[in-house]
């Protein structure tokens, strides 16, 4: 009996600080999901903004450009999936490479071939773990992202974009990230940057009502347009990168929060079953106690008789 209590005393002081660490990376994701979602708000008006020039220079013009042009035949397709450095947050990575799996899947059915782009470390070992070819990853800055970073991913993507296909460029680009809906709720999804659909997108952008104004270039609409081309595909870049990261933070705390309850409830548990142990303990010392009391007074009457 005093092993086994042993035994639930180590276990208990080995959830509790489980739990103490769990609590901790709760609070801290808490606190880091807030920031994030400032960052959302902040940059997702400048994303809006721009997408909306471009839709207006592309629909106020017959200019055919990468950024609003679908190529007549679409040979090659390049996905960017976006993933965390670190786990620790249910079901938040696999979600997003799922989506990116079936998206592979539905453009290689389309006869496409597909490059692929990954930030974070937990989709870069879940393709080279499946010996899946990579174009090119980065990692490092998925808790906290910067415009730096959003740049550094974008140029890539963006000279593959205005590569012609027979040189190794591609004709459309996709992007694979996690949503921000609410702190219990991030949908992961897949969206097309490249070429634009000027239709919806205008259909998105402006107002019901709203008429789009005409405009005069100068110079040229696609001088615009290439002045244009790098800053929506990194703004729309950067804005993603800080949807994953909201999204991944907010996983965490729940994931966290989860592991906390779980370990409390294990504790309870344990506590109880390391009261019965010692309320078994004391109950066999008192048994041990009455019986070889009875056993020493019956040697005694019989010495006396």
């Amino acid at each position: 009996m005093g092993a086994q209590l042993r035994v639930y005393k180590r276990r208990i002081r080995s959830v509790t600080a489980t739990k103490k660490i769990t609590k901790a990376m709760e609070m801290i994701a808490a606190s880091r999901v807030v920031k994030a979602q400032r960052k959302v708000a902040a940059s997702t008006p400048y994303a809006t903004e721009l997408t909306r020039a471009v839709t207006a220079v592309g629909t106020g013009s017959n200019t055919k450009h990468p950024l609003t042009t679908q190529a007549e035949t679409v040979t090659r397709s390049a996905v960017l999936l976006l993933t965390s450095d670190r786990g620790l947050a249910g079901a938040f990575n696999s979600n997003a490479i799922k989506v990116a799996e079936q998206l592979t899947e539905r453009l290689e059915a389309e006869g496409k071939e597909v490059d692929t782009y990954i930030v974070g470390r937990r989709g870069l070992a879940h393709y080279n773990f499946r010996e899946r070819k990579v174009v090119e990853s980065w990692a490092g800055f998925t808790d906290e992202p910067t415009y730096a970073d959003a740049k550094k991913v974008a140029g890539p993507l963006i000279e593959a974009i205005e590569t012609e296909t027979a040189e190794g460029g591609v004709d459309e680009l996709h992007i694979v990230f996690t949503e921000f809906v609410s702190m219990m709720t991030q949908t992961a999804l897949d969206d097309r940057l490249l070429p634009l659909s000027l239709e919806e997108v205008a259909k998105e952008a402006a107002p019901k009502g709203e008429i789009l104004p005409l405009y005069d270039f100068e110079p040229s609409a696609e001088d615009v347009l290439d002045a244009l081309l790098p800053r929506y595909v990194e703004s729309r870049i950067y804005n993603a990168l800080l949807q994953s990261a909201a999204s991944k933070h907010a996983a965490t705390r729940r994931a966290m929060k989860s592991a906390t309850d779980n370990a409390g409830e294990l504790i309870t548990t344990l506590s109880r079953l390391a009261n019965a142990a010692r309320q078994a303990e004391i109950t066999q010392e008192i048994s041990e106690i009455v019986g070889g009391s009875a056993a020493l007074a019956d040697a005694t009457a019989g010495s006396d008789r």
